[in-house]
This record gives C-alpha cells, sequence and structure tokens, in this order.
C-alpha cells in the first residue's frame, strides 16, 4: 500500500508538471518582463524539486505510511489547484474574448454609421443644395427643370441606399425567406433585356442576353432574389463599362437530377475591372475600390454584399475574375426544383403581357386614409391630375366610418396607409371586410405605405387587402395598379349576381 501511493503520488505530480507547462505556453502573452517570466516560471522550478524529493524519499528513504499520505496529499494538492487555475483562466479568456468581439462591433458599427453619413450626405447635399439653387427669384425655366431633374436622380441614389440598408438589415436578421414560385428562366432574361436595352444603347454599349443552352426553362424559384441578384451585377456591369464597350448575360443549364436542374448565370463586361486586393473584400458591406477612375459613379457600396448573401441564402455559389481595364466576369451557379406535375402556384405572366383597360378616372371616387398632411398633398396632387376626386380619412377607425356610412359604389376603392393613430391600416381593413352589407365589404383596398418587405404585403392580403403600392409613390406604378384593380373589381361585379 505504501509503495502504490509513493508511485501514485509520483506519476500525478509529473502529470501536474506537464499540466503546468501546459498553463505557462497558455499564459505567454504575460511573458512582456523578467518580472512576469520569474512568477510564471518560479512554481515549475518549485514542482520539479518537489518531485525530485519525492522520489528521493521513495527510493532512498524509510517513509512510513504518514509520510506517503502528506506526499500524495501534495500531489492532489497541487492537481486542485491547477484545475482552479485552469477554470479561472478559462473565465478570463472567454471574458476578454467577449469584450474583443464587442470592440469589434463597436469598431464594426462606427465605421457603418461612418460610411452610413457620407453616403446619405452625398445626394442630400445634392437634393439642399439644386433646392436652394432653384428657389433663386432669378431661376429661370430651363435652369429649373435641370436642377429638378438632378434633384430626382440624387432623391433616387437615395433611396436606392435607403433600400439597401434595409435589405442588408433583413438578411443579417435572419428574416429574409425564399417565395418559390412556378416561373419561365427565358421569361426572366427577357425581362432583363427589356429594362437595360434602353439605358445600354444610351450609353453606346453592346449589350446581349444568350440563354440558348437553356433546355428546361419552367422551374421553382423566388423570383425577386432572382432578379435582385441579375439587376445587381448587370447594373454594375453598366456603371462600370464606359461607352463603346459591352455588356453581356448569358444562362446556360449545366445539369439535371430527376427533381432538379443545375443553372449557370454568366454576366460579362469589358469595363474598368478591378484590383486583386480589392477581390478580397468585394462582397463586404460598404467597400468600394478607391481609384480615380471610380470615384465620381455613384453607387452604395451594398449592392455586391446584399448579391452575395442572396445567393448563399438560395444555396448557390457567386464567383468573380476581373483585372484593371480588361473588365469582370460573373458566374452565379444556383439549383431550381422543378415544379411538380399540376402545380399551379405560378409567378408566370398571362401570354401576351397583362392587359389593362384605358380608365377614364373623371369623377372617380377615392378614399385616402392617411395621417400625414404631406402625403395627403402629394396623393391628392396625384389623383387630382389623374381625374379622381378624393375625400381623405386621417386614421383607420374614420375610414370605416365613412366607408360604412356612403352608399354602396360611392366610392371606388380605398388607398389605406398601415401606420396611422387610433386604428391601423391592417386593423381597419378586416373591418371594412366585415361589414355586413357585402357589396360594402367588398371595396377594393390598395395599401400605400412604407412598409414594404414580403412580410410586410403577406400581412396586407391576409387582411383582405387587394394590392400594394410602396411609398415612396412612383406615379406610373400608381396607376398601373389602380387600373388593374378597378378593372378587376368591375369584372367581379359582372359576374357577382345583385
Amino acid at each position: 500500500m505504501l509503495q502504490i501511493l509513493i508511485y501514485a503520488g509520483s506519476a500525478m505530480m509529473v502529470y501536474n508538471i506537464m499540466r503546468y507547462i501546459g498553463f505557462i505556453r497558455r499564459m505567454s502573452w504575460m511573458e512582456n518582463s523578467d518580472q512576469n517570466r520569474l512568477a510564471l516560471h518560479t512554481p515549475l522550478v518549485l514542482l520539479i524539486l518537489f518531485l525530485l524529493g519525492y522520489l528521493a524519499i521513495g527510493l532512498f528513504g524509510k517513509p512510513d505510511m504518514v509520510v506517503a499520505l502528506i506526499l500524495f496529499g501534495g500531489s492532489l494538492f497541487v492537481l486542485i489547484i491547477l484545475g482552479i487555475l485552469y477554470y479561472i483562466v478559462d473565465r478570463v479568456q472567454e471574458k476578454e474574448l467577449s469584450l474583443a468581439e464587442e470592440r469589434q462591433a463597436s469598431r464594426a458599427k462606427t465605421a457603418f454609421l461612418s460610411n452610413m453619413s457620407h453616403d446619405i450626405r452625398t445626394p442630400l447635399n445634392a437634393i439642399i443644395g439644386y433646392t436652394q439653387f432653384a428657389r433663386r427669384p432669378a431661376c429661370g425655366e430651363e435652369e429649373m427643370r435641370g436642377f429638378l431633374n438632378k434633384i430626382f436622380s440624387a432623391s433616387q441614389h437615395l433611396l436606392s441606399l435607403i433600400n439597401d440598408v434595409l435589405e442588408m438589415s433583413r438578411i443579417e436578421s435572419g428574416k429574409m425567406e425564399l417565395d418559390p414560385v412556378k416561373m419561365d428562366l427565358n421569361a426572366v432574361m427577357d425581362e432583363l433585356r427589356d429594362m437595360f436595352s434602353t439605358q445600354m444603347e444610351e450609353k453606346q454599349l453592346a449589350f446581349s442576353i444568350d440563354a440558348a443552352d437553356v433546355t428546361e426553362p419552367i422551374v421553382l424559384c423566388d423570383k425577386d432574389s432572382l432578379n435582385r441578384i441579375l439587376l445587381n451585377l448587370v447594373g454594375n456591369s453598366y456603371k462600370f463599362t464606359n461607352r463603346g464597350g459591352s455588356v453581356s448575360v448569358k444562362l446556360s443549364q449545366t445539369g439535371r437530377t430527376e427533381d432538379a436542374g443545375s443553372y449557370e448565370f454568366r454576366v460579362t463586361d469589358t469595363g474598368i475591372g478591378m484590383s486583386r486586393d480589392f477581390l478580397v473584400h468585394l462582397f463586404e458591406p460598404f467597400e468600394r475600390e478607391r481609384t480615380s477612375t471610380v470615384s465620381g459613379i455613384q453607387e452604395t457600396g451594398l449592392g455586391m454584399s446584399i448579391t452575395k448573401n442572396i445567393v448563399d441564402l438560395m444555396g448557390g455559389t457567386i464567383d468573380v475574375q476581373s483585372e484593371p481595364g480588361k473588365g469582370t466576369e460573373f458566374l452565379v451557379r444556383l439549383t431550381f426544383p422543378f415544379p411538380a406535375e399540376g402545380q399551379d402556384r405560378s409567378g408566370l405572366e398571362p401570354a401576351g403581357g397583362l392587359k389593362r383597360h384605358i380608365f377614364d378616372f373623371g369623377n372617380m371616387r377615392i378614399l385616402l386614409a392617411e395621417d400625414n398632411p404631406i402625403n395627403q398633398e402629394i396623393a391628392s396632387m396625384i389623383l387630382s391630375e389623374a381625374g379622381f376626386r378624393l375625400e381623405v380619412a386621417e386614421n383607420g377607425k374614420e375610414a370605416v366610418r365613412m366607408v360604412s356610412e356612403a352608399e354602396p359604389g360611392y366610392y371606388e376603392a380605398v388607398l389605406m396607409d398601415i401606420q396611422m393613430p387610433v386604428m391601423d391600416g391592417l386593423e381597419a381593413s378586416r373591418k371594412i371586410r366585415a361589414l355586413p352589407d357585402p357589396a360594402r365589404a367588398r371595396i377594393p383596398i390598395i395599401a400605400m405605405t412604407a412598409n414594404a418587405f414580403r412580410e410586410d404585403i403577406e400581412l396586407e392580403r391576409e387582411a383582405g387587402m387587394n394590392a400594394h403600392i410602396s411609398k415612396p409613390v412612383n406615379i406610373d406604378e400608381m396607376m398601373v395598379t389602380l387600373c388593374g384593380v378597378l378593372e378587376q373589381n368591375m369584372e367581379e361585379g359582372q359576374e357577382s349576381p345583385e
């Protein structure tokens, strides 16, 4: 028993020495002075001396059970102390790691706010500056028109920046979700061609789109997300390619399984290109290559980060090859499931596109539920110019009252803001849909709101709204939406028995 205690204590002390050497390595950051180095290594020397004394007593001395227990207890005590030291160091390092992450987050937040401040102030400077010039008494009509065009351009850039920041926030918070629908990839490419052809022609860029290698174009895909990827890539090529250059988009089907197809989107340009050093940071938020060539080009620095995140969300990959002065090529690889037979949830447009009646809006009456006076005035100007007669409710409760008290058919539709005092637009829509008179309950309700995310639109649909118009209002899109809703309501009115 005595020998077992001696050997066990010796083995435990060897283990303690090895653990302490590991502890010294973990604390190497402290060895920045002779004093710290001495403080760390002195216990190691003492442990080695303890072990040598242990072995000397065990091999050459005549220890009794008390001495053996004392020696064994000493090894056990050192083992416990080392365990406590490791625990303390682990907690300290976890705390330091947490503080380091907080400092990194703080630096990232500061950099984000700095970039945001710069990027927001740039278009705001144009808007405020040109507005001041336009307000001068000596400003002529032609000069005024030029200022207004520049103000509009700067405001669109500001809106693009805000949309990108909001989308990045949704992506990083995990709120962005895919909504796959049945769609035609060839139609997506046709829409892309229609969207950019005029701009490319005005800038004298050769623009081509090729989808000849696609044998199975009907897939299930989140159309909005795919469009965002393509718009960002082609938009960048357009901005960073000088006059006389070329931009091409090629869609290829590279493979298939029983349930899905593999596709490549290749966007190539002959633009200014990017340096190898910058390519490493291309997909980081707010990253832009700081060269004299690109300094005058307006862009948010978020587009590529958003594109990369959407591609990742869709389970794909994105690669880029570029060289300064020789152009850039992006390659996006995505896999899309094929729709099941008979699946009818579709993002396909009817053959021949959407046909709309040309409405005479004269004397048509619309109820606008809007609490903001400026928004009331803007909507009134737009709708009055189109021929509508407008009445205003300053909150959702008042809108419900006005609809319920009016004769059926008195209002052609309701334009409903969402965030309003007393009663919001969603609750007001639900109450209108619950009115006992079917003629009043089925009045078209169109959301006109700054809540523009997909989940917002889904909530509007669940509340019984017929369509959505985003703020800031695009007049052409607003008129198209009104035409579509009024047309649909007219057709349903003809089908429904009185």
